[in-house]
């Protein structure tokens, strides 16, 4: 599948809305990069993930994908969020490059576990550092070489919290760097593979979300954000948009 030079890529699609983080509702084309370093239990895009999904990746150089992206999109700039995955593992320098000569706008979501050189390129740099619901854990010395990477790329944390346990670690986490603003969103495990969404699990995602808005409001913690995952309200488990 490999081409030198190449990027690994499991989709491309959109353009839609990003459905979370600080980005939330803002019009994107996710490119979507195959391979993760990180094995989340509640993982939602497992066909970017695990290996088993390899034959349906895709080796691309930076200009196929930016040729896709304009197919898509049209001519007119907009953001691309490059994700996975964790799409720290690609080559995406050259990509970031040809496509802000174009006009476009860049932000990657990653778990913070790999810093590149390229990340001084971005636009947007979230960070989602894996609370102990996923099995993996944050590494903070690893945490801040991803932000010091970014430079001057406006940066963000996003927490997924599925309990207590999540929302002290996200408490913690966000301490850590006291400057970042900071968006958390209830976890929303994926139906089992092959079956669609039942309509029970969005209202126990609202459940969870109401809960995670009353926890916040309790600790009186005001800095946070407290978002959804807008594309499961809307489109469930669809692929795709």
């Amino acid at each position: 599948m490999s081409r030198t030079g190449t990027i690994c890529i499991s989709e491309i699609l959109g353009p839609t809305i990003q459905g979370e983080g600080a980005l939330i509702g803002r019009p994107t084309v996710f490119v979507r990069t195959g391979g993760c370093d990180f094995r989340c239990t509640w993982c939602d895009t497992l066909h970017a993930v695990e290996s088993r999904f390899q034959s349906e990746w895709t080796a691309m150089t930076a200009q196929e994908i930016l040729a896709e992206v304009k197919s898509l999109a049209g001519p007119k700039p907009l953001t691309i969020s490059l994700s996975g995955g964790n799409p720290a593992l690609q080559p995406l320098g050259q990509l970031i490059a040809l496509g802000k000569s174009s006009g476009y706008t860049f932000a990657l979501e990653t778990q913070g576990s790999i810093a590149k050189e390229w990340f001084a390129g971005l636009d947007f740099l979230i960070i989602s550092p894996k609370p102990p619901s996923s099995g993996m854990k944050a590494d903070k010395q690893k945490l801040q070489e991803c932000l010091a990477a970014a430079g001057k790329a406006s940066s963000f944390l996003k927490f997924v919290v599925e309990d207590e346990t999540d929302y002290l670690f996200a408490r913690q986490a966000a301490a850590w760097f006291p400057r970042l603003p900071v968006s958390l969103q209830p976890c929303n495990p994926p139906p089992a593979e092959g079956t669609e969404r039942d309509p029970a699990d969005i209202e126990k995602n609202c459940d969870r979300l109401r809960w995670l808005v009353g926890r916040v409001i309790a600790d009186a913690w005001y800095e946070v954000r407290v978002l959804p995952q807008l594309h499961v309200l809307l489109w469930g488990s669809k692929r795709g948009v």
